[in-house]
């Protein structure tokens, strides 16, 4: 039997993100072929991280996973990462800060510069924005986000006019973004990188798209999918975008095929196939091709790493990143960066 840890938001404020990305992770098991059966044992990264961290450690130590594969905020991560390192891979699927990693952390997602960089330079030619506004959660993410994308901005000459960070998770729930939108209003930016999360980035959403600047202000995020999307009661203002590795309907061979094994297994209701459910669904088949060539250990997984796709059904995750932009309840892509 071969144990895999899941590190999954099944509670916190990216909790809604939580059953997309279970439900992608079983279809990898399902799907893959480590000569022998295969086992997930859910962990809720949606706590605090020093309770993740020691959880998945005695898990480790005691010898009941072989291997982690985790999306969930990069505090979280950071917690995790001497937790694990030395001991059994750890996969982390979703962007992430950048920086060095301990031995077996493996990163399958975008740095801030990968990420956000070409999407900042594609608006700002493409609509003149010349101000931009950037809110985000007050964590280790966002603060690397803002720093990157500051640097941009202005590499591009436009000015950065408002950087806000609020606490994690923000426990005003909606009425506490009114007076940070208001103040987007009075920078006069044109237009807001988001680097809030979850719950936090539905919330801003909601009260951005009520307001008076909704539809002249460009709105950025790099944790923007369709379940924040769908709990923010989707967006009609035209001026909301993504930049992430893919989208569910965007429609290429590799997101059509998959869909429709996830389809098969899981109807029409199941929970949709985001980017950070695919990254979970990647990053499951990683460890079990890994595992099939006797190379599941920490050194074994960066070693691989470049090897390790061959027996998973769509090989290595895509490259390229995706701009898409909200529509109702979908987010339609509209340049590949």
């Amino acid at each position: 039997m071969l144990r895999l840890g899941l590190l999954l938001p099944l509670s916190g404020p990216l909790g809604l993100t939580g059953p997309s990305g279970l439900s992608a992770a079983c279809l990898a098991v399902s799907e893959g072929d480590a000569g022998r059966a295969v086992e997930l044992v859910p962990v809720d990264a949606g706590r605090a991280p020093g309770v993740v961290a020691a959880e998945a450690r005695l898990l480790a130590d005691a010898g009941l996973v072989e291997g982690f594969v985790g999306f969930h905020t990069s505090d979280v991560h950071r917690a995790l990462d001497p937790a694990l390192s030395g001991r059994v891979p750890y996969v982390f699927t979703p962007p992430h800060e950048g920086g060095s990693r301990g031995r077996g952390v493996v990163l399958l997602g975008d740095s801030p510069g990968r990420q956000l960089g070409p999407a900042v330079r594609w608006l700002s030619e493409r609509r003149g924005l010349r101000r931009w506004a950037l809110v985000g959660n007050d964590y280790i993410w966002p603060r690397a986000v803002h720093q990157v994308v500051s640097r941009v901005v202005r590499a591009l000459g436009a000015d950065v006019v408002l950087d806000r960070l609020v606490p994690f998770p923000w426990a005003a729930g909606e009425a506490g973004f009114e007076p940070l939108v208001d103040e987007v209003r009075q920078a006069r930016a044109d237009a807001v990188l988001l680097s809030l999360v979850g719950r936090d980035l539905v919330a801003f959403n909601r009260v951005f798209a009520a307001s008076r600047i909704s539809s002249r202000v460009v709105r950025l995020s790099g944790a923007l999918e369709e379940n924040v999307l769908l709990a923010s009661g989707g967006d009609d203002t035209g001026e909301l975008y993504s930049a992430m590795r893919s989208f569910a309907g965007q429609g290429d061979d590799r997101q059509l095929a998959m869909a429709e094994r996830y389809r098969t297994v899981f109807g029409d209701a199941g929970p949709v196939l985001d980017a950070y459910a695919e990254g979970c669904y990647d990053g499951v088949h990683l460890l079990v091709s890994l595992a099939a060539a006797g190379a599941l250990d920490a050194r074994g997984a960066n070693e691989w790493l470049a090897d390790g796709w061959a027996g998973t059904p769509f090989g290595a995750p895509r490259e390229e990143g995706q701009l898409a932009r909200a529509d109702g309840l979908d987010l339609r892509v509209i340049a590949r960066l």
